[in-house]
Parts: C-alpha cells; structure tokens; sequence
C-alpha cells in the first residue's frame, strides 16, 4: 500500500472500513478525531509519502486519529443511498469511537465531498461532534467555477446509473482530468521529464499518478442523490435538504468550525466553500484561505508549515 504511516484496522461494514492511527505521542489528545473523505478518490492521498503526510503531522501534532477508508464499491452496494452512508456508516463510526474512548462527542475532519457529508452529519447530529474541520468543502453549488460546477448541473444521473448501475471511476477521473486538461496533462508531463534522473522525485510523481487514477465506481443511488440535490437543486445551503425525512438546517451546526480552503482549488472553487461561516449555527467559526490547490492542500510544502499546524492548534484548543 501507499501509506506510510502504521494504522490498525479497527472495523469494517460492507465495503466501508475504519482505521485507527498508531498514535505518534504519549499523551494524545483525549478527544480523537475521525477523518471523512469523499468517496471519489481514496484517502491515502492524505499521507501518500512520509515527507508531506498531512496525517503524519497531525499526529505529531498529538491528534489521535481514525480514519474511514469507502473502498471500492461493487454492483451490490448500488441502492446504497446518502443516509446509508451519512445516517449509516459515519454514525457507525462516530458511535464505535466514542465508546472506546468512553466520550459523548468526538472530533471530525472532512474532505471535498466527506465534508460536505460531515456538515451534514453534524447538523443531524451535533450532540457527538466536539469541534469540526472542513477542508476543500463544498457547500453552496451555485458557483460556475471549475468544470465540476459547470458539467454537474447538466450531467444527468440518472441516465449513467441506469447505464452503469454504479458510475464507473474512469467515467469520474475523465471528469477530474479535464477540470484542468493543460495543467494536468501538459505541466505534468513537462514536469516529469525533469525528474527522471531523481528516483524519488519519480516515485513520488507515480504515486501522485497512481492516487490521481485511483478511483472507486461511484454507488448508484448515492451518486444521483449527491448530483440532484447539490449540483441541480443546491438545496443543503438553501436549508431545503432532506436526509431520511428530516431537514438538514446548517444553523444547527453549533460546535466549533475550522473551514479551509485553497484559492487554486479547481475541483471545489473557493467559492463553493466561502459562505460558510454564513452558513453554520456557531459564532466560532473561522476560514482560512491558503494560496494552493485542492491536492496541494494536503501534500505541498505549504500545507506542512501552514495547514497542518492551523488544524492541530485548532483541535487541540477545542479539545481542552
């Protein structure tokens, strides 16, 4: 496998599998924290090489940290729907993490679409979250920045899931390649040439290439339900989201919020994540905007000196 920091598998549901970090100081933080990420790539993209591990540097930051791995869903998870996923795994997890560290509310992490999925788990069921880090989230879909944004209000779900069942990755990777086709493609291959005479420059571009092209069928249902009501109906910040017959309001979102952003983020525009702090229930909520990319978010050098040392101050406080 790519990640190079030890975890331990903790529990597995269907596909979904939740991990636990091995802890990388003596006394971690009493209130842990489980990472969420989106089901369209997987989350070893958070600790792809030991130099530019945003997860390595939360836990020397003294985080204790779990994590929930979607794997690779097949033909018969295709009926799995949001609350599945929302109501169903997050819950499972958040439930498991709590009894074993004996707490009412842990910490939660989420990324891209697993924090848009945490924001909405938060707001259905803040009596468990402590405090809450939103990294590369969209909220509001109205944006036409990045191609995503654009494509997603005329794809129709319905008709890939009918013609796939679930939405096959490479169908998805086309998509996040073409957000920025000269960019990926053309700086990258230029890129590459340099770096042949560097092994590990080149070991590190291959990983990137491998996690880039590593993406999991997207559920049927799920995906359709995703599209309908964020990219077509933006209807979680319009306060019009449903989740298992209840409404999702974001004012109920009342426990710290840490939202960062990347202002090159060509995958979720700044501006799909910028009202937040407009959007949740607490007075304690703050963005930060770093000058990188939506994967430069977690693996540049930037995201070493900046953003995994906001996060850790930040969990750290809350956590008192």
């Amino acid at each position: 496998g790519y990640d190079s920091t030890p975890k331990e598998l903790i529990f597995h549901e269907d596909k979904m599998k939740l991990y636990h970090y091995e802890p990388k100081v003596k006394d971690p933080n009493k209130i842990p924290t489980l990472i969420v990420y989106a089901l369209v790539n997987k989350q070893y993209m958070m600790d792809l090489q030991e130099d530019r591990s945003l997860i390595k540097s939360l836990l020397e930051g003294g985080q204790d940290i779990y994590i929930i791995d979607w794997g690779y869903p097949t033909m018969d998870d295709k009926y799995l729907g949001l609350e599945d996923y929302i109501n169903g795994y997050i819950d499972d997890c958040v439930e498991i993490i709590r009894q074993k560290h004996n707490l009412e509310k842990i910490n939660l992490i989420g990324i891209c679409q697993g924090g848009t999925f945490s924001f909405i788990y938060t707001a259905l069921h803040g009596e468990k979250v402590n405090s809450y880090v939103s990294l590369v989230t969209p909220i509001d879909f109205s944006t036409d920045d990045g191609l995503l944004f654009k494509w997603g209000k005329y794809l129709n779900p319905d008709n890939m899931v009918k013609a796939f069942g679930n939405v096959p990755g490479e169908f998805m990777n086309s998509g996040f390649v073409f957000l920025k086709p000269i960019d990926l493609m053309m700086d990258k291959y230029v890129g590459v040439i340099d770096q042949l005479d560097d092994p590990n420059k080149l070991a590190n571009f291959l990983r990137m290439e491998h996690w880039i092209f590593d993406s999991p069928d997207q559920v049927g249902r799920a995906y359709e339900e995703f599209q309908e009501e964020m990219y077509h109906k933006n209807s979680l910040i319009k306060g019009e989201f449903y989740l298992d017959g209840k409404r999702v309001d974001l004012k109920d979102v009342k426990c710290p919020v840490l939202a960062i952003l990347g202002t090159k983020d060509n995958q979720v525009p700044p501006n799909a994540t910028r009202p937040i702090p407009q959007a949740v229930g607490t007075d304690d909520v703050e963005l930060v905007e770093v000058e990188t990319g939506h994967i430069g978010l977690f693996v540049s050098g930037r995201s070493q000196r900046e953003v995994a040392p906001k996060i850790n101050e930040f969990l750290t406080e809350k956590s008192k």
